[in-house]
This record gives structure tokens, sequence and C-alpha cells, in this order.
């Protein structure tokens, strides 16, 4: 939060794009004024953990086995949970209402900008990439020289109007543009509560197959620990850790979320039933998922679905759980565009008003951020591989490395000697996990 010195008094001024309820009065409805729901807190911060990451989670549990596969996923919600915990406590204790001009607070301007900067790879890199997918999913790709055909082409056959630039065109300004103009987080609290719903589809229709599989004895028997003897080695089993730091990473949202609570004292408690919610869809995902497609589950379990079947039925399925899916990434896009373009503006007009009350510089940057990502998603469908790897590094510094930080830095006298023992414990299994992780995929990505 920068201060400016007015005569004797100091003016506090509040994040760009955080709303100030009670300066808003008059202007939004009474369910604004008294703040937003803790149920819509909830679907958000549900909503941000699930995107695009279950589809991972089945794929996970084959390089881990179904037991270091599930406590892996307690172990990295647990740390998740505590992280939280020390970004909300620094934020009662101190004056700033958003992540960066929170860390600006105990390490200066520096420590403000290295937080919007991984914030602004992070979430941009997240956009681009449910552009892309999106994209595959609707429109068809092409991998390994094999052509895979969208929804679309096999709905209606190959026109120009269901081509990738033509469809995300139409799906950016008709469905994705009116969501992004929300000017309160909470305001997608609806949009949010329909995406958790289809994620809960998507694991009951996985679920029914495999467990229709099961009694049909399709499926094979699925392994509890890694086959580190055959298949995997030990190292191999480090690089499954970004895939869940990047599922369960909420961090980015806290501040926008909790500023417009009715009582910022629930989000504590929002956070971790949220946690628990995606914990169950993690566990059910990656359960039934891997015992449905065995060791053949792709990386990527949409792309299992990605095929034609031999009944009608089959199809049915398979098209329903891709369309699904698709829906869910466009409801998980506002809520990532809205941290985005707040630490976007905060970096750029620090000394500005509130970004909600000036409709000029909220819509410029809503139209060139929304631009931007279907421009670059068009142009080069490939550049998710670089993102994949600076998000590692950069969601892993925005949970693990930051808040540990802060806890170690104690700029408000209020860490105990049990917290920073955590917080080095939190740093050093960051640091190590991920440098493993990463020397890993870049060492397999020359191999292959």
């Amino acid at each position: 939060m920068v201060k400016q010195e007015n005569g004797d008094e100091a003016e506090a001024v509040a994040h760009p794009l955080l709303q100030d309820l009670k300066s808003l009065e008059g202007q939004n409805s009474s369910s604004s004024e008294k703040g937003a729901s803790f149920s819509g807190a909830v679907f958000n911060i549900s909503t941000t953990m699930i995107g695009a990451g279950i589809m991972s989670i089945p794929a996970t549990i084959k390089v881990l086995g179904i037991v270091p596969g599930f406590i892996l996923i307690l172990l990295v919600a647990l740390v998740v949970e505590v992280t939280v915990e020390f970004l909300l406590r620094y934020t009662n204790s101190g004056e700033s209402s958003t992540y960066a001009g929170m860390v600006g607070e105990s390490f200066g301007p520096w420590g403000s900008i290295a937080v919007q900067i991984c914030v602004i790879i992070t979430n941009l890199g997240c956009l681009i990439i449910y552009f892309i997918i999106i994209g595959d999913v609707l429109c068809g790709s092409q991998s390994g020289g094999t052509l895979h055909f969208g929804i679309l082409q096999e709905w209606f056959g190959v026109h120009w109007w269901n081509s990738r630039a033509y469809a995300l065109l139409f799906i950016a300004l008709f469905v994705m543009l009116p969501l992004v103009l929300s000017r309160r987080v909470d305001s997608l609290r609806h949009t949010s509560a329909v995406s958790i719903l289809l994620a809960v589809v998507f694991v009951v229709i996985c679920s029914a197959m495999a467990i229709y599989a099961l009694c049909k004895g399709k499926t094979q028997k699925p392994r509890l620990f890694p086959d580190c003897a055959h298949q995997v080695s030990v190292f191999d089993l480090f690089t499954t850790i970004p895939i869940l730091v990047t599922g369960f990473g909420f961090h980015v949202n806290v501040h926008p979320i909790r500023a417009e609570l009715g009582k910022p004292s629930d989000m504590r408690s929002a956070a971790r039933i949220s946690l628990v919610i995606s914990i169950i869809i993690y566990f059910s995902i990656g359960f039934f998922g891997y015992l449905l497609f065995g060791d053949s589950v792709m990386d990527d379990i949409l792309v299992n679905f990605d095929q034609s079947s031999d009944s009608t039925i089959g199809q049915i399925i398979n098209d329903t759980v891709r369309l699904s899916y698709a829906v869910h990434l466009l409801f998980v896009f506002p809520i990532m565009n809205f941290s985005l373009r707040a630490n976007i503006d905060e970096l750029l007009f620090p000394n500005k008003p509130i970004l909600a009350q000036s409709t000029s510089r909220f819509l410029s940057l809503t139209f060139v951020l929304l631009s931007f990502t279907y421009i670059v998603a068009i142009a080069i469908p490939s550049i998710w591989y670089f993102f994949q790897f600076m998000g590692s590094t950069t969601i892993v510094c925005l949970s693990f490395i930051f808040p540990a930080a802060l806890i170690l830095r104690d700029g408000h006298g209020i860490s105990t000697r049990r917290d920073k023992i955590i917080a080095i414990l939190v740093i050093i299994l960051a640091v190590v996990t991920s440098s493993i992780a990463m020397s890993t995929t870049l060492y397999n990505s020359a191999q292959s």
C-alpha cells in the first residue's frame, strides 16, 4: 500500500482493483453493500484450485501409485493451508490489502514487484493454456502426425466458421468478454458454482465408467506403489509435485476474495472448506481415472476421451466429458483474469485511484489482456510448454517461498519460533523438489 502525505494526514491508497465497499454504497445492490457471501468465496476459491489441474491427476497417480499419490495430495494441501494462514495473519497485522503490497511492507518495492511479476507470468500462462485447450476440444489438434477432430468438426463437418481462429474469436467476444467485465470477484460466484458442478459431473462420469469396466473385467489391476524397477525412476516421482502445487495454488486470489467478504475473518474457514472440496475431487478423479485407463492414461486424461467409440452411447459420453471440461475452463478463466488484471494495474499505476471506479483504465486493461491471450493462443499453440516450465517456478514462489519468507522476515513481530521452523522447512522442501523436478523434466525432454 502506497502512502501519500497530504498536510498532516496520511492517506492510504488502496489496491487499484479491490473494492472499497463503503465507497461503493449506493452504486451496488444491497447484497453488495453487505459484502460478498461466504458460499461465494468457497465457490471462487474452489474453482481456482480445480481449474485445469484435475486432468493431470490420474497420470500423477499412475506414476506415484495410489497410496503415495493420495498421501502427496494430502501433504501438498496441508502445506498450502499453512502458507495461506501465513498470508492471512500478515494481512490482518499489516496495512496492505494486496499480496504484492503485503510483501512490499516487509521487503520493499522490489519484493512487491517480484510478486507482481510471478502473478503475471503464472496467470497469463494459465489463461493462454485455457484458450489452447478449449480450441483443442472444439476445433481439434494435431500431435505426432495424427489429426484429432474437435467436437464442432465431428458434429458439423469441417467449415471455415468452426476453425480454431473463428470459434475462439466467437467465444472470446460473446462468452469470455461479458465474464471478465465483472468488477467484483464475488459476481463470479454463480459461474464458479457451475464450474465446480461440471467438475463433479466429470468425476461422476469417470467413476461410473470405471465401475462398469471393473464389473466387465476390463480394468487393469492398479498399482498401490510406484514401479521404480521398470517404469519410473526415483527422480520422476518429483515431477508430480509441481502438478499438485499448480492445482492447489490459489494464493493469488486470497486477497481479492477476502477484501469483498462481509466478514474478512471468514476467509480462513472458506479456504479450508475449499481445500476439502478439492481434495475429494482430486482423490476421486485420480483413483477412478487411473482405474479406468490404467497405464494407458495420458498426461492429460482428456486425450483418452478424444477418440471414436464403437457405440453411439460411448461417443456421446466422450463428447459430454470433453465439452463439459471446455465449459468448465471458460468459467475458470475470469477468476484467473481478475487477479492478473489487478496485479498489472498495481504494477503500472500504483498511485491511481481504484480501478473499478476508473472505467477507461478498467476497460483498456480488460480488452488488451483478452486480445493478447487470444492472439498468442492462435499464433503459438505450442507455447504452453514454455509457460508450463515458468509456471512451475513462479507458482512455487507464490504458494510457498513468499509466504514463508514473510514469516522469517517477521516485519510485524508476530512470528513464533514454531512458525519460523515451519517456514524454513517449507522453503527447503519447495527449493529441493522444484530443482529436482525441473532438472528431471529437462533431462527427459533432452533424451526424447
